[in-house]
């Protein structure tokens, strides 16, 4: 499907929150033809905007809340560089009243970790040259938008993510109300919380540890697509914490698992980025030494729910923490 013409004719509306009582919808001129993804919406989640360039192993960012809208278009314009393509959409936000949080080009922002901490929809929906793409962040009010812009030899790339304004929230569910929801797309359904083995109360964490498998760390919130661990305390970490102080011979391993959505490498570089977000935190928060704990990430290749749908997609979602010393002397 291609669309060709001049860019009034490739004019394309962002359908970012046109329901009632969301955010008001933003609209951009695409520079050149351009085809839409199908993009993805999410009511009320949070999102760590980065606000500065990936160094010294961090990526600033700033949380925002809301109903998010991210959505990709591939640019008919072969030849176009990713700054062409960038300063008629910039020019636009800030004519409708954006100001400008952060931009920076390839190298600059970080190349791969900061591609790969950034919420980017996955290939062939958005693609990024880790050599050529340009990021851009602005903020009015209490709305931010971030676009990412990169380009192969036939075509560029532009991705926007759009959060925050008034939003309506869904109704809270009760306990006699916690049942499965209809399903009439067809799709699996997943328990709301199956018996997988996998969740524990955090008071039995370590005789779970000591008994054998890997125990999921429940509580850690990460915003959409970040490697970044919410601020707060976590009763699962402080439990962990006093457990490993209790067992300073023994090492575990947190390993960060994540959905299908997206590509095994990107999903890998994620999760291990989150599992070692929690390590951090053990070190600074807990004083737990750094030798006593490892980070790794598998990606989505250990998942305990269906990726078919929201729910599993979900639960795929975490850190677990696992024992790999060998030998035990109570």
């Amino acid at each position: 499907m291609k669309r060709s013409g001049t860019p009034l004719i490739a004019a394309l509306a962002l359908w970012l929150v046109a329901t009632a009582g969301l955010a008001q919808a933003l609209t951009l001129d695409m520079p050149f033809a351009a085809v839409p993804s199908e993009g993805k919406t999410e009511t009320l989640t949070s999102y760590a905007l980065p606000i500065g360039g990936f160094v010294g192993g961090l990526l600033p960012t700033r949380m925002v809340e809301g109903t998010l809208q991210q959505t990709a278009w591939r640019i008919d314009a072969p030849g176009a560089t990713t700054l062409e393509l960038l300063m008629p959409l910039r020019a636009q936000l800030q004519k409708d009243g954006f100001e400008t949080v952060f931009e920076c080009e390839a190298v600059a922002c970080g190349g791969f970790d900061f591609r790969y901490g950034t919420v980017i929809l996955p290939e062939p929906e958005m693609h990024v040259d880790l050599g050529d793409f340009r990021y851009y962040a602005a903020e009015r009010g209490a709305e931010v938008v971030s676009l990412i812009v990169s380009r192969t030899a036939a075509a560029g790339f532009v991705q926007m993510i759009h959060i925050g304004g008034e939003v309506s929230a869904p109704p809270l569910l009760s306990g006699s109300t916690m049942t499965a929801p209809a399903n009439p797309s067809g799709s699996l359904p997943v328990p709301l919380l199956p018996d997988d083995g996998a969740t524990v109360p955090t008071a039995d964490l370590g005789a779970r540890l000591l008994t054998g498998g890997a125990v999921a760390l429940e509580d850690l919130v990460f915003a959409s697509g970040s490697s970044a661990l919410a601020e707060g305390r976590y009763e699962s970490l402080t439990a962990l914490a006093d457990w490993m102080r209790q067992n300073p011979a023994l090492s575990v391993a947190l390993v960060g698992h994540t959905d299908a959505s997206g590509g095994l490498e990107g999903n890998i570089a994620l999760s291990r980025k989150r599992a070692d977000a929690v390590r951090q935190y053990l070190i600074r928060t807990e004083d737990i030494p750094a030798a006593q704990m490892e980070a790794q990430g598998v990606g989505y290749l250990s998942p305990r729910a269906s990726n078919l749908n929201d729910a599993g997609r979900e639960r795929n979602r975490r850190v677990e923490v696992m024992v790999t010393s060998t030998q035990f002397t109570p």
